[in-house]
């Protein structure tokens, strides 16, 4: 059953997903804006997050420029065995997101592994440990945009401003190089935000620094790029988005750039990347749209035509969520991943 909002939830909601308050009081802050009381606001927010509305309220760090390697893959497994393919693939500590859909390719995750890994390994390693009938790898060679922000109110404008988008140029700043202390803020930062008044002073005293020093370094790493930002990611389908389709574009290689900026402007597209193509997967450029219905997702895929031209595409929509988190970064799972899979793909090379 779909929780039931009201409109200062829905204001709420659409709000912290594209920026929380990083300062000594955040949920007074937060309140302030909606016109409610730091009190009200932290029991709602409490409440969201009971009736998995919240999924997470976090720090969103950028997977690539924290060293990590990441891509998208594709299998095609037999539908009699999916489940149990998608099972074995879940195991991996690097996969955040994969779902079934609509398609000879059935199986769809993303996956991340440390510099000192390596990702076509991994890649070959879940090939064979689904008996998968193909795979395909599609990392990101171009991003357009990333970023889901549902539109919960109505009111936001149909389309976004260069500035609303987390794109590709955030990633070329010269960063300097990691220090021990910022992977220690990082793993504090990655997981759950402390539902409580003054949330930020709980990570402070973990990690052994003011709240001042914590701010500041939160404002660094986000001018540098490792940091998208501070926000709440949602359970989709509770929050009334119950349709998400992965549409795919055949494109002229010399239009990809053109078309993907403009398709990036869209409210709906939450992520639009260019990848590589292959003789059995002729499409470069991936679009993710999120609506309330499936008739929805179509509508928005028509108004995208509108804007665009016409080319061949599929819209693949999910029918199964096998898994959704985010990546936590430098951990020791993946070691102890490795071990437990060693023997079972002793064949892969």
């Amino acid at each position: 059953m779909i929780p039931q909002l009201d409109p200062i939830d829905r204001a709420l909601l659409t709000e912290i997903q594209s920026a929380f308050p990083v300062e000594h009081r955040p949920f007074a802050a937060l309140g302030q804006k909606l016109r409610i009381s730091e009190q009200e606001c932290l029991t709602r927010v409490e409440r969201l997050k009971r009736e998995q509305v919240i999924r997470q309220l976090s720090a969103i760090f950028d997977t690539r420029s924290l060293g990590y390697q990441s891509t998208l893959a594709a299998m095609k497994v037999d539908p009699a065995y999916v489940d149990e393919a998608a099972e074995a693939i879940n195991q991996h500590p690097g996969v955040s997101h994969n779902y079934k859909r609509n398609d000879p390719f059935n199986i769809w995750f993303t996956v991340a592994v440390p510099p000192t890994d390596s990702l076509e390994r991994t890649i070959q390693t879940l090939h064979a440990l689904t008996k998968a009938e193909d795979t395909i790898i599609l990392p990101t060679l171009r991003l357009y945009k990333i970023g889901v922000k549902l539109d919960l109110t109505g009111q936001a404008p149909s389309t976004e401003s260069d500035e609303d988008i987390y794109d590709e140029r955030r990633r070329m700043v010269q960063k300097p190089p990691l220090s021990g202390q910022d992977i220690a803020l990082i793993r504090i930062t990655q997981e759950d935000l402390p539902l409580l008044e003054m949330s930020y002073a709980v990570w402070a005293e973990q990690a052994g620094v003011t709240e001042e020093e914590l701010f500041a370094w939160t404002r660094h790493m986000q001018q540098v790029g490792y940091l998208r930002r501070f926000a709440a990611i949602l359970y989709h389908r509770n929050a009334g988005f119950l349709a998400n389709a992965m549409v795919v574009w055949q494109i002229p290689e010399d239009q990809v750039d053109d078309v993907g900026t403009q398709m990036a402007q869209f409210r709906q597209v939450s992520h639009c990347y260019r990848r590589p193509v292959y003789p059995n997967w002729p499409y470069p450029l991936f679009t993710m749209l999120h609506a309330p219905t499936h008739s929805a997702c179509m509508e928005v895929v028509k108004r995208i035509e509108d804007t665009v031209g016409q080319f061949p595409h599929k819209s693949l929509f999910s029918t199964k969520e096998y898994k959704k988190t985010r990546v936590k970064y430098f951990t020791p799972e993946l070691d102890e991943w490795w071990k437990r899979v060693g023997s079972q793909v002793h064949f892969v090379h």
